[in-house]
């Protein structure tokens, strides 16, 4: 049986986090951040930080943005921190016997306080990709995601090769509009998910492509009745998980167990399906 969700975490006072937050943008690389993170380089690094040091310290640290729904979030926007994210290195430090202290800050400083040693481990959805394993270390995925084509329901577009000549409402800053114009799609520029939402269902656009979670999370908000569809998935599978430094083997092992105990008592789905609807956690 999946055991209860547990709140260990200590959180950081505010003010303590907004003063972190402009000191850690002052050590960040100044690159843009992407949809998928942006390029850590520049930071000062520290060695890495092994199970037994924080198990002798009896917290781990954590960063994490505190603004990114539904993975690390303010219920309400000032209310305890919470999300995905948040619940299952939780769960993680609860297999470690120890407390979770959450550092909040924003995404582009996040592996600047994580290299200059202010954080032990970051948990908000970091994908792993070639470039990073290359810098950092990184636990078992905790997360798997395609990217999905989205439609009003009835349409009559099933795939990405429907997209040709139609248009598709995407975010100029997100690689998925990227995908939608390699389909031969017209791209409308929009803020975000919701509002490509609102002009599908409105029948403006044709389509829209974002990842899975997102579309999860808005089905979800809007109790299962969206009049919307995914007809398609991407051939990109995106695979987020716990970033650390190098030199912090033990502690990575350690988190792979951790999370290896957390699925097979259900623990992982149960906090999946609690945001998503189903199990994202597994491939």
């Amino acid at each position: 049986m999946p055991r209860p969700r547990t709140t260990l975490s200590r959180l950081v006072p505010v003010a303590a986090v907004a003063a972190a937050s402009v000191a850690l943008v002052g050590c960040s690389s100044g690159a843009a951040p992407t949809e998928s993170g942006a390029p850590e380089s520049g930071a000062a690094e520290s060695t890495g930080v092994t199970l037994e040091q924080v198990q002798e310290a009896g917290v781990l640290v954590v960063g994490t943005e505190g603004t990114y729904s539904p993975f690390s979030f303010h219920e309400g926007g000032a209310g305890e921190l919470t999300g995905y994210d948040v619940d299952v290195i939780t769960a993680v430090a609860e297999e470690l016997g120890v407390e979770v202290e959450f550092v909040e800050t924003q995404w582009d400083a996040i592996f600047a306080a994580l290299d200059s040693g202010r954080i032990d481990v970051i948990a908000n959805q970091v994908s792993i990709t070639p470039e990073r394993q290359e810098r950092y270390l990184f636990s078992e995925p905790y997360t798997y995601s395609s990217g999905v084509l989205v439609v009003a329901e009835g349409s009559d577009i099933a795939s990405l090769d429907d997209l040709s000549g139609r248009v598709s409402a995407q975010s100029l800053t997100s690689n998925w509009a990227d995908v939608a114009r390699e389909a031969g799609a017209e791209v409308e520029e929009v803020e975000g998910f919701a509002q490509a939402a609102e002009l599908l269902r409105a029948g403006r656009v044709d389509a829209t492509i974002n990842d899975e979670l997102t579309f999860l999370d808005y089905e979800q908000s809007q109790g299962g009745e969206t009049g919307l569809e995914a007809v398609a998935e991407t051939d990109e599978v995106s695979e987020s998980a716990v970033a650390l430094r190098q030199g912090s083997e033990s502690l990575a092992a350690a988190i792979d167990e951790a999370l290896a105990a957390l699925a097979a008592d259900g623990t992982l789905a149960e906090i999946s399906e609690s945001y998503f609807g189903e199990d994202v956690s597994q491939p």
